[in-house]
């Protein structure tokens, strides 16, 4: 269902049984809730300081060698949204999980 390189590739499924409209049971398939890993979990590549008119997709192509990979930047900082980590001056941790 989702890309091997997806942060929720490796995220357990869990089901539940509804019943629908005619009263007969539905299996519903979904992906167990995800947290952001705690930083000491992963091991710091760089420190990249953003400038004017960078993205955060570009930036993870740079260090990471795949721009679809951001969510690795922003578990690394400890954010859920792509957009708070394009501040320009930030300061932002590149890390690879479990190195």
């Amino acid at each position: 269902m989702f890309e091997p390189t997806s942060r929720y590739a490796s995220i357990q499924d869990a089901t539940l049984t509804v019943l629908d409209l005619n009263g007969q049971p539905r299996v519903v398939v979904y992906k167990r809730r995800r947290f952001i890993p705690s930083a000491g979990g992963s091991t710091t590549l760089v420190e990249h300081t953003v400038v004017q008119a960078e993205r955060l997709d570009n930036i993870t192509a740079r260090y990471l060698g795949d721009p679809t990979r951001f969510w690795q930047v922003c578990d690394a900082n400890g954010v859920l949204q792509p957009a708070e980590l394009e501040e320009i001056g930030r300061a932002l941790r590149i890390a690879v999980p479990g190195l």
